[in-house]
C-alpha cells in the first residue's frame, strides 16, 4: 500500500513539474503582444554604464532591437539600424539595441566584441548585453534582428509594433516597405499603426 502511494506521489510531482515547465516555456515563447506594457530593464551598455528605459525622460517611445555581431542578417541591417536612430532619436524614438545571445555559444558576441563592433561602425545608440538572458524571453524575441516598437504612455511603455525592420534584408536599395519607419511615423502623427506585426527574419537567438 505504501509503495503504491509513493508511486502515485512521485507521478503527481512529475506531472506538476512538467506542467510548470511547459507553462514557463509557453510564457517565454509567447512574450509581449501588441498593446502589452513592456517592463523596464537595467542592462549594461558598452560604455560600462547600466541603461534603463526610464533614463530617457524626454522620450516618446523606443525602437528596441535585439541584434548581435555574429548574425549575417543583423550585420546586413546595421546601417539601417543606425539610420533609424539618426532619423528618430531626435524626434523622441531612440534605438535601444540589445545583444541577447549566450556568449559561451557565441564568443563573437561578448562585451569586448560588442565594443569593437560598435566602435568600428560608429554606433550612436546604446548597445546593451542581456547577459543573464532574462529580457529577450519577456519580449518574446526569437531572431536577430527582432524589433519591438514601444510608445510611452501613462501606464508604461506600450508595444505598438513587433517584427522586421523592412521587407528586404538582402538589399536596402530594394526595400519596398519600411515597416518600422511607417510605424514610428504613424505614432508621431498621432495615428494608429496599420501593420502591427511582421515576421522577423534573422538568426535564432542562442540560449
Amino acid at each position: 500500500m505504501k509503495k503504491t502511494v509513493r508511486i502515485i506521489l512521485v507521478a503527481f510531482i512529475a506531472l506538476f513539474v512538467s506542467a510548470f515547465a511547459m507553462h514557463e516555456k509557453n510564457t517565454i515563447k509567447d512574450g509581449y503582444k501588441i498593446g502589452d506594457v513592456a517592463e523596464d530593464f537595467s542592462l549594461k551598455n558598452i560604455d560600462g554604464k547600466m541603461v534603463s528605459l526610464s533614463d530617457y525622460k524626454d522620450a516618446k517611445g523606443f525602437i528596441v532591437i535585439f541584434t548581435c555581431n555574429t548574425c549575417p542578417y543583423a550585420v546586413m541591417y546595421e546601417d539601417r539600424i543606425m539610420a533609424l536612430n539618426e532619423k528618430y532619436a531626435s524626434k523622441g524614438y531612440p534605438v535601444i539595441a540589445i545583444m541577447p545571445n549566450n556568449t559561451d555559444a557565441k564568443p563573437g558576441d561578448n562585451m569586448e566584441a560588442m565594443k569593437t563592433r560598435a566602435k568600428s561602425k560608429g554606433f550612436t545608440f546604446p548597445y546593451l548585453i542581456d547577459k543573464e538572458q532574462k529580457v529577450y524571453p519577456k519580449y518574446g524575441a526569437t531572431k536577430t534582428p527582432h524589433v519591438f516598437l514601444l510608445q510611452k504612455a501613462d501606464g508604461g511603455n506600450v508595444v505598438k509594433y513587433i517584427g522586421a525592420i523592412d521587407d528586404n534584408y538582402k538589399d536596402a536599395s530594394a526595400v519596398k516597405t519600411k515597416y518600422v519607419e511607417h510605424a514610428v511615423d504613424a505614432l508621431l502623427a498621432g495615428k494608429e499603426v496599420k501593420q502591427t506585426e511582421t515576421k522577423a527574419i534573422g538568426c535564432a537567438i542562442k540560449a
